[in-house]
């Protein structure tokens, strides 16, 4: 069989393949079950393989490319158009097969294990302090029922509700009190939690030397450095700052026509979480810049005046 590309549509239990040769015959057309996807890509003769970026698709990237293949990823809105008529697991497979051929076609960086491992453990502390934020936002919504108003901030209601709860002539019902007092103790519950997650990205950015590097950028420290380092590629494949900066969709976003250039707001486009950390360590930055003389706060300080 002479296989010049291949398409694979991932999944969860069945996978569709669609293979075409050097003229864009279609030589192979099947479906195959998770099991017996690695033993069908062994029997094949080494080719071009195309998948779409999603939950997965880096696992298979390392499991096939060690098979001798060229393995490239594709991020899904660049594979839509190429869909014929309706869409079905062979309709998909045969998109990515022609959309991995095409010159022009942007392909994902694939991430290592390692990359994985930091990207999983920021995920989770995410959600947990999702979870922090919706309890101390609960827990200060009750006691203004009740007349009792806790300023805003975490550290405000995890100071101030232990000595609310001790004080016996605030009015607060006692059946009020053993529901604050359960939501104080999943708060300290959590707060350990955060503290071990924080402790994995610690011993993950000290035995990273390309984290330790960025550690040392103004604003940027353990958390920035980690996620950043999980989430970018070869930088490579930047050709300077500003197509990074475009990456994490920190540029306008364009609706030009007619010779005519139009250019709006921020878009909303790239790693929205990656681009919160990095203006966090701005704002950082810029406040203690306004407390300096040196030739870089002095230079920040005039760009906030501009």
């Amino acid at each position: 069989m002479k296989l010049k590309a291949l398409g694979i549509d991932l999944a969860k239990s069945v996978f569709a393949l669609h293979g075409v040769d050097e003229h864009g015959k279609t030589v192979l057309r099947k479906k195959v079950k998770r099991s017996q996807l690695l033993e069908t890509l062994a029997g094949l003769p080494p080719c071009v393989v195309g998948m779409e970026a999603c939950g997965g698709s880096h696992h298979w990237y390392r499991r096939i490319s060690a098979l001798g293949h060229t393995v490239k990823l594709m991020a899904a809105q660049y594979v839509k158009p190429y869909v014929k008529t309706n869409k079905n697991d062979y309709q998909d497979a045969e998109a990515i097969c022609e959309a991995v051929q095409r010159p022009n076609m942007r392909f994902v960086s694939p991430k290592s294990e390692e990359q994985q491992q930091m990207q999983a453990v920021h995920r989770v502390r995410e959600q947990v302090m999702k979870r922090r934020t919706a309890l101390a936002n609960q827990a200060r919504g009750l006691l203004a029922e009740f007349g009792i108003v806790v300023p805003v901030g975490i550290r405000k209601i995890r100071g101030q509700l232990p000595e609310i709860l001790e004080d016996g002539e605030n009015g607060l019902p006692d059946l009020m009190r053993e529901v604050l007092q359960g939501l104080l103790e999943q708060m300290r519950e959590v707060d350990q939690t955060l503290d071990r997650y924080e402790q994995m990205l610690t011993r993950l950015y000290r035995g990273n030397e390309a984290c330790q590097r960025l550690g040392q950028m103004p604003g940027v420290k353990v958390i920035t450095a980690t996620a950043m380092v999980a989430s970018a590629p070869d930088a490579k494949v930047f050709a300077n700052g500003r197509n990074y900066a475009a990456a994490l969709g920190l540029v306008p976003r364009q609706h030009s026509t007619g010779g005519r250039t139009v250019l709006l707001g921020i878009s909303k486009r790239g790693n929205r979480y990656l681009r919160k950390l990095l203006v966090h360590g701005a704002r950082a930055v810029v406040r203690a810049a306004l407390k300096k003389t040196d030739r870089r706060s002095l230079w920040i300080q005039d760009l906030v005046q501009r």
